[in-house]
């Protein structure tokens, strides 16, 4: 498959509700991180509004494919009081277990399921979408967790399944486990789930596969580097990836497997990811990019632009341009690291 003949020019998905803050520090959502990548792909001369578009709100409807009625109902209430009963925080994971409550606690998922499904949509006839506010992959039918509501990532696969694709692949690098994209499909066989993720961190599965079902669990220890992932990625990923022949692939990078995380111990460097991102891309003629995780805003906004520069063929800069590195240098981020962060950090690209 070429570009050329196959997939029109990428789009990009924004959201300008992500702006807002969902939490305080040390809350590791206290930072700026997907609008950021936008902002320094805008820097880099990348990104046009040509080449953008607005997430839409997801309609109630469309979130109860996956979501249900009585969970919605509680986003929806908390969102409104600031507040819900303990007895509701505790039965769908709300306002507890670092789940926050803030004023777009409904509506900000809400645009990110938005988003994915629209990605699906612009994507049916084949193409390439980068949406990096989406990939909360945790979000189970009636429970929020790991930071994550409502589960775009879900709905964006079932999106593209009630548009007629059958044959679809998902492909989850967080170095967490993507459990709530593989418990929906687990016994769907045609949607091949793949996650490579730090062993023993929460939330604590994907320690088995399943090839039967097209449960892929890639569980990697402390300190798994880019020689390993390399390795990983091109001896059994690719292959299991062409010997699947989807339709349609959706790649959640995150960028917290990255060795500048704080919330991981894993050791990649986003050259990493942006090679799994060129080694996937030519595999079928449908692709989403999501985001995921990611919580050191100086790494995700580095690593998502370069993902947008492969996408689009954009050469890595060694020498950033000064918009550039304003964006990189108005970064606020509120661990230790942040208050003294490394030269490399604010004026390169590429770790």
């Amino acid at each position: 498959m070429t570009r050329s003949a196959i997939l029109p020019a990428p789009l990009f998905i924004s959201s300008a509700l992500h702006r807002q803050p969902v939490a305080t520090p040390p809350h590791p959502l206290a930072v700026l991180r997907a609008p950021l990548a936008e902002d320094l792909a805008r820097a880099l001369g990348w990104l046009t509004d040509q080449q953008c578009r607005a997430a839409p709100q997801a309609t109630r409807a469309a979130l109860e494919r996956f979501h249900s009625p009585a969970y919605l109902d509680a986003l929806a209430q908390a969102e409104t009081l600031q507040d819900l009963p303990t007895a509701d925080k505790r039965l769908f994971g709300i306002g507890v277990e670092s789940n926050p409550i803030h004023p777009a606690l409904y509506r900000r998922p809400a645009v990110a399921a938005g988003g994915t499904m629209l990605a699906a949509e612009l994507t049916a006839a084949g193409g390439v979408v980068f949406f990096p506010c989406g990939g909360n992959h945790h979000a189970m039918p009636a429970r929020a967790s790991g930071f994550c509501f409502i589960n775009d990532a879900v709905l964006g696969l079932m999106r593209w399944q009630s548009l007629g694709l059958t044959r679809i692949a998902y492909v989850d690098l967080d170095a967490h486990h993507g459990d709530g994209v593989e418990a929906a499909f687990a016994h769907q066989p045609n949607i091949l789930t793949i996650s490579v993720h730090e062993a023993g961190r929460w939330p604590r599965t994907g320690v088995a596969s399943d090839t039967a079902q097209g449960v892929l669990n890639f569980p990697v220890p402390a300190g798994f580097d880019d020689a390993g992932f390399d390795h990983l990625l091109h001896a059994t990923i690719i292959p299991a990836l062409i010997a699947h022949q989807p339709e349609a692939i959706m790649l959640l990078p995150g960028a917290d497997a990255l060795a500048d995380d704080p919330m991981a111990r894993l050791s990649l460097t986003n050259r990493a990811l942006w090679r799994a991102l060129a080694s996937i891309r030519p595999l079928c003629p449908r692709l989403i990019v999501l985001g995921g995780g990611g919580y050191n805003p100086y790494a995700v906004a580095r690593c998502w632009a370069g993902l947008w520069a492969i996408l689009t063929g954009q050469p890595i800069p060694t020498t950033l341009p000064g918009a550039a590195l304003d964006v990189l240098a108005g970064i606020r981020y509120f661990r230790a690291e942040g208050r003294n962060p490394p030269p490399r950090w604010l004026t390169t690209l590429a770790d």
